[in-house]
């Protein structure tokens, strides 16, 4: 979490006995926890010189919104097949709120809700190993997470891309769901694209 949270920066070294004392855990602990960040792409560990947290490059960053856009697209066609009629009433307020963030020019609050609005679709999509995998896929993207709504228009079009994406869920059709989930990160990483060439 505190790589996450970006109270570990990139490339910050992470020396066992440091970390263990500033979270208040055993170093048996942090080497566990260590190992499992590891496999989960978060952390590197460099021979004699011990583990540090993994630096994404916006490249990479790119391939994990086309990879996400995929497996969070299987997720909106999931949520559509599923959908109550609360979770649909919940997910036009998340929306609603975004929008209000957006009038009063609150990029990150509308960025925030945004995070809610993805998270919202995959408790209803139910689908366990597509959670587990983009849960995964979004902590390696910590630093690039506000980085595309700053970006001049684009918190606007999100906001439509979104839009269609509640409503083609409301309708319970399941292929404009995916589609439209998958389009929305497509143009996310293509923004992210644009903004590093």
């Amino acid at each position: 979490e505190a790589i996450v949270t970006g109270r570990f920066q990139p490339s910050e070294r992470l020396v066992e006995t440091e970390v263990a004392r500033e979270l208040g855990v055993g170093r048996s602990a942090v080497r566990t926890a260590l190992a499992r960040l590891e496999h989960e792409g978060l952390v590197e560990h460099e021979r004699h010189r011990g583990a540090r947290v993994r630096l994404v490059g916006a490249r990479e960053a790119v391939e994990i919104l086309e990879t996400r856009a995929v497996l969070e697209g299987l997720a909106a066609r999931h949520a559509a097949s599923k959908a109550t009629t609360r979770d649909i009433a919940d997910l036009e307020q998340i929306l609603t709120d975004m929008r209000r963030r957006l009038d009063a020019g609150d990029l990150l609050g509308a960025s925030d809700h945004n995070a809610v609005l993805h998270g919202r679709i995959l408790e209803v999509a139910g689908h366990a190993t597509a959670a587990r995998l983009i849960a995964t896929l979004k902590s390696q993207l910590v630093r690039f997470q506000y980085r595309t709504i700053l970006l001049p228009g684009r918190s606007e079009h999100s906001f439509a891309e979104h839009s269609v994406i509640v409503q083609a869920i409301a309708a319970l059709y399941l292929v404009a769901a995916e589609r439209a989930m998958r389009a929305h990160l497509s143009h996310v990483a293509e923004a992210l694209r644009g903004h590093q060439a």
